[in-house]
């Protein structure tokens, strides 16, 4: 319950300790009031009064018993006076009439749009429970807790309400009530802050559950349309401290960043607002931005730089963008860099300073031992060269600091210079006026070494360069045809070496073995031998054996042992004979 105390009037203590459930279904409070008239003495009468031009007429006597400010103001001063006395009243003519009805008895209807300024009324007029039991406050006090709080669209439409009169409702603690219910809810579900803003494109029919959001089953029964109330709807005096809260509790930066570019896309690019509400804008929402590098997309955020130049914010502001797109440069398209000039003199067609100072902040804050995205800034400003460079407007000195930076982007990168040589004959066709020593000015940081020889063969027909840099080329061309060839007789001769190294090897894997077949071949000649020796023997005894028919026992035991290895199985000695003697005749 809220209570609004009287030694710290500025301050509300706040405590949801009431079941919040319970009153989700009720649209709306209705209050019973039973007069009571006061006991006290009291004028009679009825008191015109004037609310910001609109004449009211209040009984005093009803008026005496709901309110202890104005019977204070009754007692000490005329009636007459009390309107003059009355002129600060922190309301309109819509909240003060309400009053005027609860006073004469009438039933009030309280809502979410008249809460506050009511609650703020009674506060000023001092209609609390100390002056009277049925008082105005605590029933305002209850339904702001008991409705408004629970709920992220009520609290979001209840500050709307107060944005007319923030300076009187903010010293009561309302609307760091509501802030900090929304914090807390935010922190809870921060998809009540709309849906971050990814860097790649993704599928806008995803069905996944991740990526699609679901209210819970409470919130689809009572409420029909469960989308979540816009914050972008706030004015600037409460969004500003909405999202500082919200940063300094720890929501997702991912999801106050894309909150931040929608407020900005709803009130800095809206044709309704002030050049001076939209530069407040800007500045606040830089202010507030995450400093988190990727939680916006770097074209983006050159959007949001874009309308810095434009409405002319502070140097901080436009400072803190360029250090954003800076650490994300890498990402950027060529069309990003292309800001406008502003100002009335506007010698150039776009901002070339503003490209420098981001470019500067890239090299400040890359950190990585990946080179591409050194090499990406590379090609983005060698494009950007190439885009500028048809400026008819764009002075010599200008192009050749923009050629110096170019070049600066590509040390380390092992880059040619193709890029800013056809920047450098674009530049050249649009501004054939030049003459000669200021078309070598425009050629002098091109180095002639890292052209391609493609290039080296276009710059040398072209007739746009000064002679003397067409004579650099022609060396330079000469130079890199005799390293060519050089480099082409190194490797025609370390071929050669190769293949003369190769066939040593080979000859003498070769040598190897020829002796190795020499020692087989003689190891054979010698088996070969010692096996015709064998043979002769094994002839000799044949014979001996085919001549003597009858022998010793041990003999034809041998002689029938050879016979049966010979392959001469039979038992006749005839047979083996008639053999003997037809291989003899043979």
């Amino acid at each position: 319950m809220y209570r609004l105390g009287k030694s710290s009037p500025s301050f509300i203590e706040f405590s949801l300790h009431r079941s919040l459930a319970s009153n989700l279904n009720k649209t709306c409070f209705i209050a019973s009031m039973h007069f009571r008239p006061s006991k006290s003495p009291s004028p009679s009468g009825v008191l015109q009064l004037h609310v910001h031009g609109m004449p009211f007429s209040v009984d005093k006597d009803l008026l005496w018993a709901r309110s202890a400010k104005i019977a204070a103001l009754l007692k000490e001063n005329p009636p007459e006076k009390l309107a003059f006395l009355l002129r600060d009243i922190p309301a309109g003519p819509e909240s003060f009439e309400l009053v005027a009805r609860f006073c004469h008895g009438y039933e009030l209807i309280f809502s979410t749009e008249n809460v506050i300024p009511l609650i703020s009324l009674a506060y000023y007029l001092e209609m609390n429970e100390s002056h009277s039991d049925n008082n105005l406050l605590d029933k305002t006090l209850a339904f702001f807790e008991d409705r408004v709080l629970p709920s992220w669209n009520e609290t979001i439409k209840a500050l709307r309400s107060a944005s007319s009169t923030i300076h009187q409702v903010t010293h009561l603690g309302l609307v760091d009530a509501c802030l900090e219910s929304l914090v807390y809810k935010a922190l809870a579900d921060p998809r009540l802050l709309g849906e971050p803003i990814k860097i790649s494109t993704c599928n806008e029919n995803s069905d996944e559950d991740g990526e699609v959001y679901k209210p819970n089953a409470r919130r689809k029964l009572f409420s029909p349309d469960w989308k979540s109330e816009d914050l972008t709807t706030l004015s600037l005096q409460l969004y500003d401290p909405l999202m500082h809260a919200m940063n300094q509790h720890g929501v997702q930066p991912e999801y106050v960043a894309a909150s931040l570019y929608q407020y900005v896309k709803k009130w800095a690019n809206s044709g309704e607002n002030e050049s001076i509400y939209k530069r407040g804008v800007i500045e606040a929402v830089e202010r507030l931005l995450p400093t988190e590098k990727g939680i916006l997309p770097c074209k983006l955020l050159f959007e949001m730089l874009r309308f810095a130049i434009f409405l002319e914010c502070s140097n901080d502001c436009r400072s803190g963008f360029e250090i954003r797109i800076g650490k994300q440069l890498d990402q950027a398209e060529v069309k990003d860099l292309l800001i406008p000039s502003q100002g009335y003199s506007k010698e150039i067609q776009y901002d070339i300073e503003c490209v420098r100072r981001v470019l500067k902040h890239f090299y400040a804050n890359y950190c990585s031992a990946d080179v591409s995205g050194i090499i990406s800034v590379a090609e983005l400003i060698e494009e950007f060269l190439m885009e500028v460079a048809s400026d008819i407007d764009l002075r010599i000195d200008t192009f050749v600091s923009l050629t110096e930076m170019s070049v600066a982007a590509s040390l380390g990168t092992q880059r040619n210079s193709d890029g800013i040589y056809r920047a450098i004959n674009i530049y050249l066709d649009k501004h054939r006026y030049l003459t000669e020593l200021e078309r070598e000015e425009v050629c002098r940081v091109l180095d002639c070494q890292k052209m391609s020889p493609e290039a080296c063969e276009h710059a040398a027909k072209n007739e746009r360069l000064p002679v003397r840099f067409v004579v650099q080329v022609l060396f330079v061309a000469q130079l890199q045809l005799r390293d060519t060839i050089t480099k082409e007789v190194q490797v025609f001769d370390d071929k050669l070496r190769r293949e003369v190294a190769e066939d040593e090897e080979n000859e003498v894997k070769m040598g190897f073995d020829e002796d190795e077949v020499r020692v087989e071949m003689e190891k054979m000649s010698i088996k070969v031998m010692e096996l015709e020796r064998e043979c002769c023997t094994m002839r000799e005894e044949i014979e001996h054996g085919c001549t003597h028919k009858k022998s010793k026992g041990g003999k034809a035991s041998v002689w029938r042992e050879m016979k049966r290895k010979l392959g001469c199985a039979s038992s006749s000695t005839h047979d083996c004979n008639c053999q003997v003697k037809r291989k003899k005749k043979y």
